[in-house]
């Protein structure tokens, strides 16, 4: 889109993006999960600041940010393998403190009883859910097994 001249803008909340028309330009975006403190936030956000990156926001802790693109190179945001891992390791803490309610949410719906195709429906749901949840969880923990065997 940043081809066309669209550029993100703004993420007023999940799933949804905010562009700005501007002059086309070719840009690179990555998210970085992060919860930090507002004291700290400045001084990371510094970090990324002093390498090229601009801060484009934030939403439920992941920070968007974007590269302008020279001689074909699109850099990432973690350079080292110890600063990769650290930052699926911050996902999946998250995954795993919110697995419970999940499941909760999971048993509740296998409880409604009398409702007919309306309580299979969300039972069915549940079970996608939940399916979804856990394949997340393990291509995460895929990927941190496979970056810790690079070290």
């Amino acid at each position: 889109m940043a081809h066309q001249g669209l550029h993100l803008d703004d993420v007023p909340f999940p799933g949804r993006y905010q562009f700005k028309s501007g002059e086309p330009a070719d840009y690179i975006y990555r998210l970085d999960y992060q919860s930090l403190r507002t004291k700290d936030k400045d001084s990371y956000l510094q970090l990324f600041t002093d390498a090229d990156w601009e801060y484009v926001g934030e939403m439920g802790g992941w920070m968007y940010f974007r590269y302008k693109v020279t001689n074909g190179e699109t850099p990432e945001i973690y350079s080292d393998l110890e600063s990769k891992i650290g930052k699926y390791q911050r996902v999946m803490l998250y995954l795993v403190i919110f697995l419970p309610i999940l499941l909760l949410l999971m048993n509740n719906t296998s409880s409604i009883d009398g409702y007919g195709l309306l309580s299979m429906i969300l039972q069915g749901l549940a079970a996608l859910l939940m399916l979804l949840y856990v394949f997340g969880m393990i291509q995460i923990l895929i990927r941190i097994n496979k970056l810790k065997k690079t070290t």
